[in-house]
């Protein structure tokens, strides 16, 4: 079952609430999508800690071939300070 653009948006700002999220989908087909999350949680953490707490955000959506998620492209990072 594919998931809309919003559902996953929702699902990562519950566990980042003042995130800036991006998501597009990238086939329009509901299950391919890139998702951008910038908050400033991710500072000191290095890209994989970052990918890891915004997977688990999503609930295992992505959960081998039972998961409502088929691909996510994503891309974290924290704030620019300057």
């Amino acid at each position: 079952m594919a998931m809309q653009a919003q559902d996953i948006e929702d699902l990562i700002r519950e566990s980042f609430p003042d995130a800036k999220i991006t998501i597009t989908d990238l086939r329009g087909d509901g299950n391919h999508y890139a998702a951008e999350v910038v908050d400033a949680s991710f500072a000191g953490m290095n890209r994989v800690q970052q990918q890891r707490a915004v997977y688990a955000a999503l609930k295992g959506k992505m959960d081998g071939s039972n998961g409502e998620l088929h691909a996510l492209a994503l891309t974290t990072k924290a704030p620019d300070t300057a």
